[in-house]
């Protein structure tokens, strides 16, 4: 009987640091983090001065990041890179050079295409490596969940923006073309 009696009393003392995280206002867990708090200040530790100054109220907590977006986050026109345009034309290279991009990072990039041709820009793989927040085609925002090329019958701009997320090395390119002058290169860091 004793034995039974000392497992549920472990097995209730087990529960009770559980039970303490999912309540913000028990008096025991502000307790222990004020003794935490205040053995830290009497060992000089300042690292953290950051954390101290974010929290909030009793009961919110707040997340605290490398970076402090604003109020629109990392989609915010501030934080966004334009990047030279890609041009879709008979002949003519798509792009100037290599794309170096951040994981991380939001970009825009315009597509222009002069009609001279119907051509297609087509890239599997750069767009699962991306998110894709918006294409614009004629003031018209499209929100895709997945693309997989874009193509264009006439004389034309589009504009899309994406957050790039999976670091490689990436390709846009026309279909049916072999030439290097024929692609886009993307380098997610």
């Amino acid at each position: 009987m004793t034995r039974l009696l000392t497992i549920l009393m472990i097995m209730a003392g087990l529960t009770v640091p559980a039970a303490a995280q999912d309540t913000a206002t028990d008096d025991s867990v502000a307790s222990e983090t004020a003794e935490t708090e205040a053995i830290a200040a009497e060992e000089g530790d300042d690292d953290d001065d950051e954390e101290e100054e974010s929290g909030g109220g009793e009961g919110v907590y707040e997340a605290t990041g490398k970076y402090d977006f604003g109020f629109a986050g990392v989609l915010a026109h501030d934080n966004r890179s334009d990047l030279a345009p890609l041009t879709l034309a008979s002949g003519q290279p798509v792009a100037g050079g290599e794309y170096t991009l951040k994981s991380g990072g939001y970009y825009r990039i315009d597509i222009n295409a002069d009609g001279s041709q119907e051509l297609a820009l087509s890239g599997g793989d750069f767009f699962r490596a991306v998110w894709v927040n918006e294409i614009v085609i004629n003031d018209i925002e499209v929100r895709p969940v997945g693309v997989h090329s874009l193509e264009f019958d006439d004389a034309g701009t589009a504009s899309m923006s994406f957050i790039a997320i999976v670091p490689g090395r990436y390709i846009l390119s026309i279909p049916g073309s072999s030439g290097e002058t024929q692609q886009a290169v993307f380098n997610i860091q």
